[in-house]
This record gives structure tokens, C-alpha cells and sequence, in this order.
């Protein structure tokens, strides 16, 4: 498992580092080759939480073109121009969306067909060890010391997702906090409980 280090640090409890892994190396791999992108543009998707804007401003951070992070909340008509723009210029344009590519409805025509023809990535679902390392990256991110079989116990039982991953890490934090108690087991448990809902597998 690889990572990306930004040189800014970022606020809202989010990582400064882009975990590399099954979800997102293949978008990752595409950037390196943006200027052979249709139209020099690519339309990156993915779910909430799963390091979108932290890939733009890696992307824009290493100079490999323009970034815009929720491109499908803009004006349409700023954002045709901002695509004219680097079409003028020569230089790249990832656009970072947060809705899948069938469900970004466009009303401008001239727009939309430019966007069609871009390509288009998605980040897709974590697998364990990408997870791993996401839970690990929270964690410390909190300055939460989870033990070394948290992984193991966690991992299996928690959601498949960068945002899933996210809510446990907090709810350990809340709850262990809020115990004045190391989150162990029975921290690891019941955040998984609060997360996931009573019916989830535990350890016998």
C-alpha cells in the first residue's frame, strides 16, 4: 500500500495523505497520462469522503493541469468557459464530481456533450487492506492509539467505504473520550454497534 503526501495540511478531522489502493489506482494511474485524455479532460466520481478533493489538489499540487473540485455544483456556464479555457491553454482539466457519470444531469447542451466526451473515473470501494490503512490514517489523524488487533476485529464488520470508515474512527473516538477509557474491544464494539446497527457479528 502506497501514499500520496500533501504539502498543506487539511482540516475537518480529513487525511493530508491520498491512500493508494484498490479503490482509486486505476484514476490515479489515468492522471499520469492526462495529456491524452479525450479533449485533454477527465470528469473524476466517486462517493463522499473518498479523497476527491485531495486528489485535485494533488493533481493541481504536482502541475499536472487545472483542477475543479464539485464541478457539478457550478454555474454550467462558468464551468463551459473554465473548459474552453484549458482547451485555449493546452493544459489539462480533471473536473471532480460528486455524482456518478449517468446521474450528472446538464442542461446546457454544448456542455454536456463535452462532458460526455471526456473520460470518466470513478473511486470505487475500498478493499481490506486499503481499509487497513484508512483506519490506520484516521486514526492517527485523531491521535487515536487503536491496538494492533483493531484492524483485524474491525475491518471485517464496518462498512466498505472511505466514509464508513471515517464515521467508526469517530464514534471510537467519541466513545472512548467520553468513557475516559483506551479504546479497546468493548469501544471497538459498541461504535461498531452505534455504526452498523445491534445485529452486527461480534467476537464470541
Amino acid at each position: 500500500m502506497t501514499q500520496i503526501v500533501l504539502p498543506l495540511e487539511v482540516g475537518d478531522n480529513a487525511p493530508s495523505r491520498i491512500v493508494v489502493g484498490s479503490a482509486n489506482a486505476a484514476a490515479l494511474e489515468a492522471m499520469a497520462a492526462a495529456a491524452s485524455w479525450p479533449f485533454r479532460t477527465a470528469v473524476l466520481h466517486g462517493p463522499p469522503r473518498s479523497g476527491k478533493s485531495l486528489i485535485a489538489r494533488w493533481f493541481a499540487g504536482e502541475r499536472l493541469g487545472e483542477a475543479i473540485d464539485e464541478a457539478d455544483r457550478m454555474d454550467e456556464t462558468e464551468l463551459f468557459h473554465s473548459w474552453n479555457r484549458a482547451q485555449e491553454s493546452g493544459r489539462p482539466l480533471l473536473l471532480i464530481s460528486g455524482r456518478m457519470k449517468d446521474s450528472w444531469e446538464i442542461g446546457l447542451p454544448d456542455l454536456r456533450s463535452r462532458i460526455g466526451a471526456a473520460l470518466h473515473l470513478t473511486i470505487g470501494t475500498p478493499d481490506d487492506s486499503m481499509l487497513t490503512e484508512l483506519l490506520a490514517i484516521h486514526a492517527q489523524q485523531r491521535g487515536l492509539a487503536l491496538g494492533p488487533d483493531a484492524a483485524t476485529y474491525l475491518v471485517p464488520r464496518t462498512e466498505r467505504s472511505h466514509q464508513g470508515v471515517e464515521r467508526l474512527v469517530a464514534a471510537i473516538d467519541r466513545l472512548s473520550l467520553e468513557r475516559k477509557a483506551a479504546p479497546t474491544l468493548s469501544v471497538w464494539r459498541d461504535a461498531l454497534e452505534e455504526i452498523m446497527g445491534p445485529n452486527e457479528p461480534r467476537l464470541l
